[in-house]
C-alpha cells in the first residue's frame, strides 16, 4: 500500500499542513493494522492446539526482526518492540477467542 501524502515533510509551510500529512501516514497505518488482523483471523483454521495460537518461539523472533527493521529506519528498537508486543499480544486474543469457537 502506497501512501499519497500531499507533501513532503520539507514541503509543509506550517503546523496544519504537518498534522495532514501524520493523519494522512495514521490512517495509512490503521488500514494496514486492519488488513493484517485479516491474515491472524485467517491463521487460526490453521493452527492445531492453543500453543500453536500463541507461538511463543514465532513471536520472539518476529519481535527480534521488527527491531532490526526500527534501527533500519532510524526507529527506536524498544519502542517499536513494544508496540508491537502490544498488538500482537491482543491479535493473540482474538485468534484464541476464534481458534477456540472453531475447535470447541
Amino acid at each position: 500500500m502506497e501512501v499519497s501524502n500531499k507533501l513532503t515533510p520539507e514541503q509543509c509551510a506550517n503546523m496544519a499542513d504537518i498534522r495532514e500529512e501524520i493523519d494522512l501516514l495514521d490512517r495509512s497505518i490503521i488500514q494496514l493494522i486492519g488488513q493484517r488482523y485479516q491474515y491472524v483471523k485467517s491463521a487460526a483454521k490453521f493452527k492445531t492446539s492453543e500453543t500453536t495460537v500463541c507461538a511463543p518461539e514465532r513471536f520472539k523472533a518476529m519481535l527480534l526482526q521488527r527491531r532490526e527493521w526500527a534501527q533500519e529506519q532510524g526507529l527506536h528498537p524498544d519502542v517499536i518492540e513494544k508496540l508491537y508486543s502490544d498488538l500482537v499480544n491482543y491479535f493473540i486474543q482474538e485468534e484464541m477467542e476464534r481458534w477456540k469457537d472453531m475447535n470447541v
